[in-house]
């Protein structure tokens, strides 16, 4: 993750913090999940650190993990789902409650952007070119069509685009 721009400045902060106000799931794959939910309930957990506002908002919120290696969750408001990927979204999305937010990794997203699960997609992009990594596009077995919604540049020179499926 040493490709990733930091620190971020704050309006790429505060556009984060719009886009997971509305959330009340977070559905993040098992590889992600194992770095990500311990490090947010780390956070919360410290008043001085600066990013304790999105820690709070990251740990306490209901998270579900999808795996195929773990039987129970070992973290707290997190369940896992083991059952198919399509089914599992499209009952969540049925639920009632606030939005779901998708976080990576790269298989996982790929797998949600190939079986057309996003209704928007929120596409960061980092300064650095790095020659390798996991394509979030890799898995896609025919074309699919985006349609762009809005670009922010934010001051840290990330760039964030908003896409939403035609």
């Amino acid at each position: 993750m040493d490709w990733m721009e930091f620190p971020w400045t704050d309006d790429i902060t505060n556009y984060v913090r719009e886009i997971t106000e509305p959330i009340d799931t977070i559905v993040l794959g098992r590889k992600l999940a194992e770095g990500f939910i311990p490090h947010w309930a780390n956070v919360a957990k410290d008043p001085d650190n600066p990013e304790y506002e999105g820690g709070v908002k990251y740990a306490s919120t209901q998270k579900i993990v999808f795996t195929k290696t773990l039987d129970k969750s070992i973290w707290e408001n997190t369940e896992i789902a083991k059952g198919d990927l399509v089914e599992e979204i499209t009952n969540l999305k049925h639920r009632p409650g606030k939005d779901i937010i998708a976080y990576g990794g790269g298989a996982f997203v790929s797998a949600l952007i190939k079986n057309k699960l996003i209704d928007e997609l929120h596409l960061f992009v980092n300064p650095a070119a790095i020659g390798s990594g996991m394509p979030i596009f890799k898995e896609l077995t025919e074309m699919q069509k985006f349609n762009l919604v809005d670009v922010q540049k934010f001051e840290c020179n990330i760039i964030a685009m908003l896409y939403k499926p035609e």
